[in-house]
């Protein structure tokens, strides 16, 4: 007897999403592509391979990213390459190495797509995740940020979530946030011995990053450490005014949040979380802000930025648990046939529903009609449509409506017009 061979499974902290999970997923999705529509962002994709050098220089050498996260390899050519960890930094770098800047205005900007880190795979976090992120680039203005903010909070109603907090802070810009830093090293230098191993090299190396820290223990500390605000230039403070006041007139709630600092080096100014406590204590849904110095980082012209990363594996946890998103079409028409000279009429009518963009499924093996509507069960079909002799000789077919039962006779060349109306005044 030949011995089974061990079944491949996938590589450890990535899955797959099977039908009966991607049907929400694309629901999700499309949501998106209309909010950002709405507010004229058009949409890019960059590759997922990118020179390592790309996030070095743009998430910052001593980001847990760069030192502990990123799949990094040499190729053939001996070139460093990088799985995008992140979406950002690959987005400016397409801006300016296409040249949009040169088209003036401000670039409206959307992607949605699988990025790589290697963490500790657990509930909502994996190896390969995946992110719907925008970003726009070309102003500096403090409505921009406000309106971007507007638009996540309806994206958010729109797939069905109530209860989250907008989080926003200012992080300030190189000057004034340089002084902060000074000030922020010397309180540390009083308390980092109490901190974990991870803060004790930060206070060292980038201070500001130990404010971002999670470990519990260390929580006390910190909450005793000068907060940012309280240490912006006077430009950077009507900047963040400016934010909140806009917001307010908007109707967006948000919590100022001193202590959040985002996690990445790019970020000036404006910095914000979208939380949720349905999600337990790994609560961000999503997260970004204005990092007006990334495109010079990358070798660009200044061009100020604004953008978010939403973490779809967790959005989509949430949008489970609220439960009010339903999801995506299901199967419109299951064709039952019986006999062998209404298979031809019934193959035909599936053709002609498919070409009017109405889902139709059909067996072409003969079935007898109670199991084609037990598979029309099956397949969560709206209709089923029947089709006999009887049905052939008297050109009627009958159309069965499997939600309520109720069962018409239908031209053949009427049926998806019928199908059309019964879907829309069902909406």
């Amino acid at each position: 007897m030949t011995r089974r061979a061990e079944p491949i499974r996938s590589v450890k902290g990535t899955r797959d999403l099977l039908p009966g999970e991607t049907a929400l997923w694309q629901r999700v999705e499309d949501e998106a592509r209309r909010v950002f529509v709405a507010y004229n962002f058009r949409e890019i994709r960059t590759p997922v391979l990118e020179p390592t050098a790309l996030f070095a220089r743009s998430v910052g050498t001593d980001t847990d990213i760069v030192t502990k996260e990123m799949y990094t390899f040499q190729d053939r050519d001996n070139e460093s390459l990088t799985l995008r960890p992140e979406a950002t930094a690959s987005v400016v770098r397409a801006y300016i190495e296409h040249g949009l800047y040169n088209e003036g205005g401000v670039h409206k900007l959307y992607y949605l797509g699988p990025m790589f880190r290697r963490e500790r795979p657990q509930k909502g976090r994996y190896r390969q995740f995946y992110q719907i992120g925008a970003e726009v680039l070309g102003s500096d203005h403090p409505s921009i940020d406000a309106e971007f903010l507007e638009m996540l909070i309806l994206f958010l109603g729109r797939v069905g979530l109530r209860e989250f907090a907008l989080l926003l802070n200012s992080v300030g810009c190189p000057k004034c946030r340089a002084e902060y830093v000074k000030t922020l090293r010397r309180a540390l230098d009083r308390v980092k011995s109490s901190l974990c191993a991870d803060c004790q090299r930060r206070a060292e190396t980038n201070p500001l990053r130990v404010l971002d820290c999670k470990v519990e223990a260390d929580q006390p500390v910190i909450e005793k450490l000068p907060h940012i605000l309280e240490h912006l230039c006077p430009e950077c403070r009507q900047h963040f005014d400016r934010v909140t006041g806009e917001l307010a007139q908007r109707g967006v709630a948000y919590q100022i949040t001193p202590r959040l600092v985002r996690g990445l080096d790019y970020y000036t100014r404006t910095t914000f979380e979208v939380t949720s406590n349905v999600l337990g204590a790994q609560n961000a849904l999503l997260g970004g802000g204005r990092y007006d110095g990334l495109a010079e980082m990358l070798g660009g012209p200044p061009t100020p930025g604004f953008g978010v990363a939403i973490g779809q594996d967790r959005l989509m946890l949430a949008v489970e648990q609220a439960a009010q998103l339903k999801a995506g079409d299901r199967l419109t028409a299951y064709v039952a046939w019986m006999g062998d000279t209404a298979l031809q009429p019934a193959t035909r009518l599936v053709q002609e529903l498919r070409r009017e963009n109405i889902s139709a499924e059909i067996s072409y093996e003969p079935i007898k009609l109670k199991k084609s509507l037990g598979i029309a069960n099956k397949l969560a079909a709206r209709f089923a449509i029947i089709i006999g002799e009887g049905e052939l000789a008297t050109e009627r077919y009958q159309v069965k409506d499997m939600t309520s039962g109720q069962q018409e006779e239908v031209e053949p060349a009427r049926i998806a017009s019928y199908l059309k109306d019964k879907l829309m005044s069902s909406v």
